[in-house]
């Protein structure tokens, strides 16, 4: 299994952002593909948020998630 990479601020931070962006999608109505994109990304940040892992902070080596001993 992973480590966390994505602190609980991080995490709500990325929440809130993935829950405005799905309101947004579904208010494009006229625009398919638009709405269908900002989904997608409204997606991976919730799911970045849910999991607290992100491949990006991984790959940059950055870690935001507070160490337990």
């Amino acid at each position: 299994m992973r480590s966390r990479n994505v602190g609980w601020r991080d995490a709500g931070i990325r929440a809130f952002v993935g829950l405005a962006l799905l309101i947004v999608s579904a208010t494009f109505q006229a625009r398919p593909l638009v709405a269908l994109g900002i989904g997608f990304m409204a997606l991976i940040f919730l799911g970045t948020a849910l999991f607290r892992v992100c491949p990006l902070y991984t790959l940059l080596r950055v870690n935001t998630a507070t160490k337990t001993a």
